[in-house]
């Protein structure tokens, strides 16, 4: 159980790590809100392009947090045990690990872009505007994984700013150069997706000039890679359950109308953008709580956690009123297109009475990301997915209930989750010490 006596950290030290944290969280989201605004103005095709070829790219970053949660987990662990070395030197083999695992998927990706782009959306018009995007998109693919190997070096050793740096002045680049690209330039969609693998590729090279920097061993080392497979493979699985989700979920959107796909897309990035900012204090729960264990104080780390759940809940609770009183203003930001916007309330206000729920199980997931209880969050996330999201997708696209059945069982989904994960945290069972989790 909490134990009302368990130790704190001043507020001062868990936002010094958030607040560099949640630029790092919502630099990749906002310039996707804003690559999706830019081609919002295509019309709703390019923007049912943009949403099926976007979910694919997600692909790569959801399917393998494990190079960034994971290897926080590790060197935050390390770094408490005062072995700063060692942890510097899981950012090597992480970033080794993201090279190969890049190129192979940028190999694969070219090859079965059109196949699963046509599967999913069922119409070859769309289909087209996605493999044309996500071909070229696909480029970035070895410098994201090279980034998230990066971010999670450095959140293990508690160095927030240098990460926001490099993703800011990536994405910031991207950010100007899309609608150019887009726009003046003549390159519609394409031009989105020259956009975004050039963001990639600054952030990636700045990450790798930081690991030089350091000093460390570069040579690659295959017992320590595979140790962080080995915790990675949970992590895999648990993001298998999302992708199950949200690729159904698209696929569904998409088989409805090109309508509720362009609605779909605007409202599932907006999610998305407020989940990474709910994330961001739970980025500073990985390595507080990560740090703390290392170090042997279960008693620090159960009240890091207690706090960071406290956090999340009033976070979650002030989004949902702002977005609640944007709901008549925002979505025109993104499109023009009367029908996009008809569909948009069908999602819209699941999407804003969800936060406050989100603010709790992000939070909490990052407590026990930062303990290394991988397994029990892949177990959680299967159960959410198989007794809630997947269901109600599916039963939607059968009795055509649209937007409507879709956000309903992201609904179910992340109230399950909320179970399981406060169960966990009141249990203490978590809080396992050592500098390595066994």
């Amino acid at each position: 159980m909490v134990n009302a006596l368990d130790e704190r950290v001043p507020a001062r030290k868990v936002f010094g790590l958030a607040v560099p944290a949640l630029g790092v969280l919502a630099a990749e989201p906002l310039y996707v809100l804003v690559d999706t605004a830019v081609v919002g103005h295509l019309g709703a095709l390019p923007l049912a392009g943009l949403a099926l070829g976007g979910v694919l790219l997600s692909l790569v970053s959801t399917q393998l947090t494990f190079l960034s949660y994971g290897t926080t987990a590790r060197t935050a662990r390390l770094h408490g045990a005062g072995r700063r070395a060692e942890a510097v030197e899981e950012g090597v083999q992480a970033t080794w690990l993201a090279l190969a695992v890049g190129f192979v998927i940028l190999g694969l990706g070219q090859l079965l872009a059109e196949p699963v782009a046509r599967a999913m959306s069922g119409d070859e018009a769309i289909t087209a505007e996605a493999v044309s995007w996500l071909r070229i998109a696909l480029c970035g693919t070895p410098m994201i994984l090279v980034t998230m190997a990066g971010n999670g070096w450095m959140r293990g050793v508690q160095d927030a700013v240098r990460p926001l740096r490099y993703v800011l002045a990536g994405n910031g680049l991207s950010a100007v150069l899309c609608p150019v690209l887009v726009y003046p330039v003549g390159m519609g969609l394409e031009g989105s997706a020259v956009a975004n693998v050039v963001a990639q590729t600054v952030s990636g090279a700045l990450f790798l000039g930081a690991l030089a920097r350091e000093r460390a061993r570069l040579r690659p080392h295959p017992s320590v890679m595979w140790a962080q497979l080995k915790l990675g493979r949970d992590l895999v699985l648990r993001s298998l359950g999302f992708q199950a989700c949200f690729l159904s979920a698209a696929t569904v959107a998409a088989r409805t109308s090109t309508e509720a796909v362009g609605a779909h897309q605007v409202v599932l990035q907006l999610w998305t953008f407020l989940s990474l900012v709910l994330d961001s204090v739970a980025i500073a729960a990985q390595s507080l709580v990560g740090a703390a264990l290392g170090a042997g104080s279960g008693r620090k780390a159960r009240g890091v956690a207690a706090q960071i759940t406290l956090y999340g809940l009033i976070l979650g609770c002030a989004l949902c009123v702002v977005f609640a009183a944007l709901s008549q203003v925002l979505p025109h930001a993104f499109t023009s297109d009367p029908g996009v916007l008809g569909e948009m309330p069908g999602a819209w206000w699941f999407f804003v009475a969800l936060q406050p729920v989100a603010g709790v199980v992000f939070a909490l997931d990052g407590v026990l990301l930062g303990a290394g209880d991988a397994a029990f969050l892949r177990n959680a996330t299967l159960a959410s997915a198989i007794l809630g999201f997947l269901p109600l997708i599916w039963a939607s696209l059968g009795f055509g209930w649209g937007l409507v059945g879709i956000w309903s069982g992201l609904s179910l989904f992340m109230l399950l989750r909320l179970v399981f994960v406060l169960v966990r945290w009141r249990s203490g069972s978590w809080a396992v010490e050592g500098a390595v989790r066994v």
